[in-house]
């Protein structure tokens, strides 16, 4: 298997949440500032996703950035830090 077979495995996640909720990348991408382009090449494995998007996109589907690497099954974000 490719390295950028196992990244696209890894970021299948991202796709399913954008299309459980109805998003295209382009909408998607102008909701966390990323350009449509960018954004696809997240989810095709063809670029990593940078730790800053990767919060972003927990924060914007309420996910743990775990759950979107694939490191859990849990969707919950762990509790904020005060």
């Amino acid at each position: 298997m490719t390295a950028v077979m196992k990244m696209a495995e890894r970021y299948e996640r991202i796709r399913n949440l954008r299309e459980d909720a109805d998003l295209t990348q382009a909408q998607l991408g102008a909701c966390i500032n990323v350009p449509q382009r960018t954004y696809a090449y997240y989810e095709t494995g063809e670029r990593m996703i940078p730790p800053q998007v990767l919060i972003s996109l927990a924060r914007y589907y309420h996910v743990s950035v775990d759950y979107i690497l694939g490191l859990t099954d849990q969707k919950q974000p762990y509790p904020r830090s005060r």
